[in-house]
């Protein structure tokens, strides 16, 4: 069993230890991260743009995140794997969410599921929770919301969202969540929720005092040298480096340097 639970989180916060997450999509890149004391992988529906080359997440299935989570789950040991629950897989009705995500956590192994929404679904919440299964929230910038949010926008700016997004927060806790990830959202007010609640906050472009951060894993290695935000910090730069290493070995295989005897087998 990983060693990162719900109640290391909780235990985390009250120390004021950080907490750090990445998204992760396969086994091989699980157990580099579990390997590096990466704390919680998560497997993001996120996968749909990185990996699918989608415009948005709305269109993932439960199919592709089954998949990807039980790859993940292969390859950790130590991480807390969780798994985003993909669009329409929860909203519709409580029944229909306690189904889903039974299913993901039978199928895949994960230690828990991560829904966006706040106060409206906070008694699905306490559904999910009341059968034994750990629930992160999402609030702020819901990817699955992002036509009805206006695009890809930083939220609560103005009094009366940022109001709304403290009761999310408070609503999603008192349901019983054991963490609630906090996107694009005003530094200051990230702060607020982060000292509001007993449980951990875990910013995305949320600013430095939730208490963990994450990042979509191929941002972050500057795989995806496409996209670029504000909150993003890329600490590599592997995009090119493939490129370089698909260029070398293009030439060498045309010009005859590869295979070489050292590749080759004898009789």
């Amino acid at each position: 069993m990983p060693s990162i639970t719900t109640r290391t989180l909780l235990e985390m916060k009250e120390k004021g230890e950080r907490i750090v997450a990445l998204t992760c999509y396969d086994a091989l890149f699980a157990r580099l991260l579990d390997a590096s004391g990466i704390d919680i992988l998560l497997v993001g529906d996120s996968l749909n743009q990185v990996l699918a080359g989608a415009a948005s997440t709305l269109s993932a299935t439960l199919e592709q995140m089954i998949y990807h989570t039980t790859i993940v789950r292969r390859g950790a040991e130590r991480a807390m794997v969780i798994c985003d629950m993909p669009f329409l897989t929860y909203q519709i009705t409580p029944e229909d969410a306690l189904r889903n995500c039974g299913r993901v956590m039978k199928e895949t192994g994960c230690q828990a599921v991560k829904v966006e929404g706040g106060q409206p679904l906070a008694p699905t919440v306490r559904r999910l929770v009341d059968v034994g299964i750990p629930v992160m929230g999402h609030i702020g910038l819901t990817p699955q919301s992002v036509h009805a949010l206006g695009g890809y926008r930083v939220q609560g700016r103005d009094d009366a969202t940022a109001e709304r997004l403290k009761a999310d927060a408070r609503a999603l806790e008192d349901a019983g969540a054991f963490a609630v990830v906090l996107e694009l959202v005003p530094a200051a007010l990230a702060s607020q929720i982060t000292k509001t609640l007993t449980i951990p906050t875990i910013g995305i472009g949320a600013g430095p005092a939730c208490d963990g951060q994450v990042l979509v894993l191929h941002d972050m290695l500057g795989l995806n040298d496409q996209f670029s935000a504000k909150f993003v910090k890329k600490y590599a730069a592997l995009a090119e480096d493939v490129r370089e290493a698909a260029r070398l070995f293009a030439a060498e295989v045309r010009e005859g340097r590869y295979p070489g005897p050292e590749h080759s087998f004898g009789k």
